[in-house]
Order: C-alpha cells, then sequence, then structure tokens
C-alpha cells in the first residue's frame, strides 16, 4: 500500500511538470532557423502603395519613407514566429511622427502593427510613446486597445534599435535597451498568425535581420488577463445588427430596438471588452478610419436585483453611447477623438471613461445601449462597483 501511495504520488507530480512544461516543450521542437539579412534595396521591397528612398545613410544602406500611412512590404517573406531587429530614426519630428513595422501581414485590412508615437521633446515622460494595435477589418484598433502602450527611450537624431520577439500569441518589443523589454503583449489580438513584413513612417529603416523560430523561450501561450479574477464585469450580451445613422442625427427613445429585432450573443474579449469591430468592422465595411456617416448597433442584457435600489455603473465607450434601462433613456454620452469633448484617457476606450447610478427595481431590470461609431474602432467595457443584491450574466 505504501508503495502504491508513493507511485500515486509521483505521477501526480510528474503530469504537474509535464502541464508547467508544455510551452517550453512546444518551443523545443521547432529549432531556430538561420538568421536572415535583407539589405534595404528595391529588389527586395515591393513600394506598389508606397514609395521610399533606398539610399545610404550614416554609413549603411537604409530605406527613407517620407509620406503617407501606406506599407512598403518585404518581397517573398513570409513570417510566422520568431525575431525581428532593425534600426530606424525618424526623418522629422516637428510635428510628431510614427515609426512603423507591420508583421503577419496579410494585406492592408489584417495585420499585427508597433509603432513609434515620435514627439519633438523626446525627454517629456509619456506612457504613448510606443504602442501595440491589431488591424482587424481594415481598422487599426489603437483607440480601443490603449493598454498595449508604453513609455520608450525614443532617440529623434539617432538610429534607434528595435527588436520583436513573436511567439505563438505573445510578444515582447525592446527599444534600445536589449535587456529589459519596452513592452509586453500577453496577447496578439489580430485574426492573422503567418504573414509578410513591412514598413511605414516618416523615417530611415537599415539593418535588418530576422530570425525565424528564435523566440528566446517566451512562450506561445497567452498570458494571464487580471480582470478575469473580477466578477463585475458585464460579459455576456445580446447585439442586434448593425445600421447607419444619418450624419448629425443621435438615437432617440423611439430607436429602441422592437420586438422584431434579431439578436445574437456576444461575450466579451480581454479586459472585457465588448469588440464591435471585430464583429462589425468599421467603415461601412470597407475598411479605414473616419467614416463619414455612423453606424450603430443595440447591446442587451439582463441584470437581476434582490431588491428594489441604485446600482452604480463604470461604462467605457467608443464613440457614442445611449443607455436605457426598462425602456426609459438614463444616459447618453460621447468619447470623440480628437474633439474637447473626448473622455480620459484622451478619447480612448477605457473603463474610466464614465460612471453613473442605474435604478434597479426588483427582479430583472433590461439594460439597453447604443452605441454608435465614426472613428477607427468600436466598442464598450461594462462593470458594476458592487453586486450587493445582483446577479449579472456571465456567459
Amino acid at each position: 500500500m505504501k508503495n502504491k501511495y508513493y507511485y500515486q504520488k509521483l505521477k501526480q507530480l510528474t503530469l504537474l511538470l509535464l502541464a508547467l512544461l508544455s510551452p517550453a516543450l512546444i518551443y523545443a521542437q521547432t529549432k531556430p532557423a538561420k538568421p536572415i539579412i535583407i539589405p534595404f534595396e528595391a529588389s527586395r521591397f515591393d513600394t506598389t502603395m508606397q514609395k521610399a528612398e533606398f539610399t545610404t545613410y550614416k554609413g549603411v544602406k537604409a530605406m527613407k519613407i517620407l509620406s503617407g500611412n501606406k506599407q512598403v512590404v518585404i518581397k517573398g517573406l513570409t513570417f510566422t514566429n520568431g525575431t525581428i531587429e532593425f534600426d530606424t530614426q525618424p526623418v522629422d519630428v516637428s510635428r510628431g511622427a510614427f515609426l512603423s513595422v507591420y508583421f503577419r501581414y496579410q494585406n492592408p485590412n489584417e495585420s499585427e502593427l508597433v509603432y513609434l508615437r515620435c514627439k519633438p521633446d523626446e525627454t517629456e515622460q509619456r506612457n504613448d510613446a510606443i504602442q501595440y494595435a491589431p488591424i482587424i477589418h481594415g481598422v487599426n484598433l489603437w483607440d480601443i486597445m490603449g493598454h498595449f502602450q508604453a513609455p520608450a527611450p525614443i532617440r529623434n537624431t539617432d538610429w534607434n534599435h528595435i527588436k520583436l520577439v513573436i511567439s505563438g500569441l505573445q510578444m515582447r518589443v525592446y527599444v534600445n535597451d536589449m535587456a529589459k523589454a519596452t513592452l509586453s503583449v500577453p496577447r496578439l489580438e489580430a485574426g492573422t498568425t503567418t504573414g509578410a513584413i513591412a514598413f511605414d513612417g516618416q523615417a530611415y529603416f537599415a539593418n535588418l535581420v530576422i530570425k525565424p523560430n528564435d523566440t528566446e523561450w517566451l512562450s506561445p501561450t497567452e498570458g494571464p488577463d487580471l480582470t478575469d479574477h473580477d466578477i463585475n464585469y458585464i460579459r455576456r450580451w445580446d447585439v442586434s445588427a448593425s445600421q447607419f445613422l444619418e450624419k448629425g442625427r443621435e438615437l432617440i427613445v423611439d430607436d429602441q430596438p422592437k420586438d422584431t429585432t434579431q439578436w445574437q450573443p456576444i461575450l466579451a474579449e480581454r479586459h472585457g471588452l465588448i469588440n464591435l469591430t471585430r464583429k462589425f468592422g468599421g467603415m461601412e465595411n470597407r475598411g479605414g478610419g473616419v467614416q463619414n456617416k455612423n453606424r450603430y448597433v443595440w447591446l442587451k442584457t439582463t441584470i437581476k436585483s434582490t431588491k428594489e435600489q441604485v446600482a452604480k455603473i463604470q461604462l467605457g465607450f467608443s464613440d457614442e453611447v445611449y443607455v436605457f434601462i426598462n425602456g426609459g433613456l438614463l444616459y447618453v454620452d460621447k468619447n470623440q477623438y480628437p474633439q474637447p469633448i473626448r473622455k480620459y484617457p484622451d478619447g480612448r476606450l477605457d473603463i474610466a471613461n464614465s460612471t453613473f447610478d442605474i435604478p434597479l427595481k426588483a427582479g430583472d431590470n433590461q439594460l439597453v445601449i447604443g452605441v454608435s461609431n465614426y472613428f477607427y474602432g468600436w466598442g464598450i467595457v461594462a462593470r458594476l462597483m458592487d453586486l450587493n443584491g445582483i446577479t449579472i450574466l456571465q456567459k
């Protein structure tokens, strides 16, 4: 009996160790390939969408891009996992500049993106010097995923050495300091898993080295989402089909969903985000940022209360919300970048955008939110601050 007991304990320990080591074992099955050095020569890049000048700058072969937000794509290269290293320097930062690298790039509508947001004075402390943003259905989701940004030691008048380490669902980005990651992304959010590498921005690019499958032991499985521990988020909604609003029009009581409205369930992503861009796309489903007329949907969910009470809700949103409780208009607000009406932080979707009271009756309460969008990504994050006597849908 004693030997049987020790055997069972050994078996349990072995299974636990295998579970903990599984990401490393997956990595070990894919050996890093030989580094690929790509010189910045015209023959190696597709400049159909964006013109570029291939020159010598500070003694090395370089590519100079001066205008636009179109991509210069490396020809004949498919990237999935590994390391991307290069040097870059802005051309002119008098009015700010963006220095961008795309990976797993399928086309301008579907890609992963990392960029530096350069300012004239890089001695200022700021949280938005570097940002990761997925591009989904042609929409750059920078405004609804502001948590993927960080300060960065950018040099305006010298080379900046950039290293991206990409492994499955995770990424680390290093800027000038190769000992400490400048930005860590626990889950890559685009729909692509493989594709090209591309560049854009008013900048010089040089010294490009790609190391396929060299992921520096970064786990390919997604990292933790700390909001998973917070049951107060409203994660389960029903959503209507998207419609268009005439220019200058807002939603009113008579626009509320009818008995004939068709609904589909929609669940929150990480950080409690109801990501309407992922489901509906952006500019009239043709991609892009600013559109010529607003799109809107209705979201609804049920809040159960054991008594009549007033609850407090936190609501992050992009770009406009029209909140109804049990059929009555409760709250209207706008978060329009770059207008002065934009909410903290700087017009991006965030749980800190707004807080207000919701009057609840005993029993079931129907919460309905009209969400209207005209600019880049759209969605909401909703969280009740106290669940005393309250039950919300989670799945």
